[in-house]
């Protein structure tokens, strides 16, 4: 991206600025002031088994730390599916992964972000910022994720708070997968699964 001044800028700091513009332009909606570190997108992506077949549903990619990580673990392209509020981020992803499915809308509506009723998903990896949302709205994401995912498959969220966004219940269950200390701020990583 080249600027006013004609001078092209690395792709982090574009990265960087996308982010700063997110976060003015709609602060709930962006997680942090910076993308997930690489060793917090690698902790993520480890959660997923890129050999399991199906989907694997990004919500709230931002602009692709994890989506990077994803395809790097082994998730074949023609399998994960990109869902992201921010138009800015949509273009950042669309240029970054040409090859990604990515679509423009509420992440947080998970049945209209996967219309097709039978589509088998094995993975729903989530950057969105839960703990802006009322817990109401957190219960029902989580819930409905659920419902769509094959049985024992994860639902994994990043989460900046000391507890997870929605506590473990008769519904589903719940793990941490541990605290990515190398990320601006730490992060929490959270593993629902039913049962």
């Amino acid at each position: 991206m080249a600027t006013a001044t004609g001078i092209t800028l690395p792709r982090q700091w574009r990265e960087n600025l996308q982010f700063i513009r997110g976060l003015i332009s709609n602060p709930r909606n962006v997680s942090s002031l910076f993308p997930s570190s690489g060793a917090l997108a690698r902790r993520i992506a480890a959660q997923v088994d890129p050999n399991a077949g199906g989907l694997v549903l990004e919500l709230g990619p931002g602009t692709g730390a994890v989506t990077q990580a994803l395809l790097e673990r082994g998730v074949p392209p023609d399998r994960l599916l990109l869902v992201e509020s921010d138009e800015g981020f949509v273009d950042v992803l669309g240029t970054r992964f040409p090859a990604l499915a990515v679509r423009h809308g509420n992440a947080l509506d998970i049945d209209a972000a996967l219309p097709d009723s039978s589509a088998s998903v094995t993975a729903i990896v989530s950057g969105l910022p839960l703990l802006n949302f009322s817990e109401a709205v957190r219960t029902r994401l989580i819930e409905r994720s659920l419902a769509r995912l094959e049985p024992g498959r994860p639902f994994v969220q990043q989460s900046f708070g000391l507890w997870p966004p929605v506590s473990q219940n008769e519904c589903w269950t719940l793990r941490s997968a541990g605290r990515e200390y190398r990320n601006i701020p730490p992060a929490a990583v959270w593993v629902y699964t039913q049962g």
